[in-house]
């Protein structure tokens, strides 16, 4: 019985929670595998800041998301057909938009949490090590602030602690509280649900008995 949401449902959720996040002056922490799922998102999010519907804030990329997109910026003949009309007939390449900042530092990251309201996205997408792990310790205390996880996050992750609800958390040694608002954003995971997986086997000739 497991159905995903649709895409669309999913794109409109997330706007909403960077939205309330940004009125009230909060940053956004999106914890994302670097390969796939990162550049997904930067392209909702592109799209979405180009067309005026979220605000024109930064979004800062960090981990090894930007070493991922080098490849699909160097090999846009693999993409989907609408990414390869936006790059080869209309000049358009979403991944070296201006909105996206690439973060080289500790001292920069400070920065970032000390700063303006702000996206982030950044690896390791279960809260089991990388810079993500960081930008939380750093951001999970403020209510203003959000954490969204777009991906599944397995048992014994932080994620998973943090998604079933744990209000108090370990990291290396030191208790955080976490007051910032926590979401769940279905319909973008790399793996399909049930109508995908019968659609699948439908589409078999001489298919097997179920």
């Amino acid at each position: 019985d497991d159905v995903q949401p649709s895409r669309n449902h999913a794109e409109k959720e997330l706007i909403k929670t960077i939205y309330s996040t940004l009125k009230r002056g909060g940053k956004i922490l999106i914890p994302v595998f670097a390969v796939g799922r990162a550049q997904e998102l930067m392209i909702v999010l592109e799209e979405y800041i180009r067309t005026g519907i979220i605000d024109n804030v930064p979004v800062y990329i960090d981990g090894m998301i930007w070493e991922a997109n080098a490849i699909h910026t160097a090999r846009p003949e693999y993409l989907s057909k609408d990414l390869r009309d936006q790059i080869f007939h209309m000049g358009h390449n979403p991944f070296i938009s201006e909105i996206f900042h690439k973060v080289n530092g500790m001292d920069e990251r400070r920065e970032i949490v000390e700063g303006e309201p702000a996206i982030i996205l950044s690896t390791s997408g279960m809260l089991t090590g990388g810079n993500s792990l960081e930008y939380f310790k750093w951001l999970c205390e403020d209510p203003d602030n959000s954490l969204v996880f777009v991906g599944y996050q397995a048992e014994g992750t932080l994620g998973r602690r943090v998604v079933d609800g744990a209000r108090w958390v370990r990291i290396h040694g030191e208790d955080h509280r976490v007051n910032a608002a926590v979401h769940t954003v279905g319909g973008l995971s790399a793996h399909t649900d049930q109508r995908g997986l019968m659609a699948w086997y439908g589409a078999f000739e001489g298919r097997p008995r179920l």
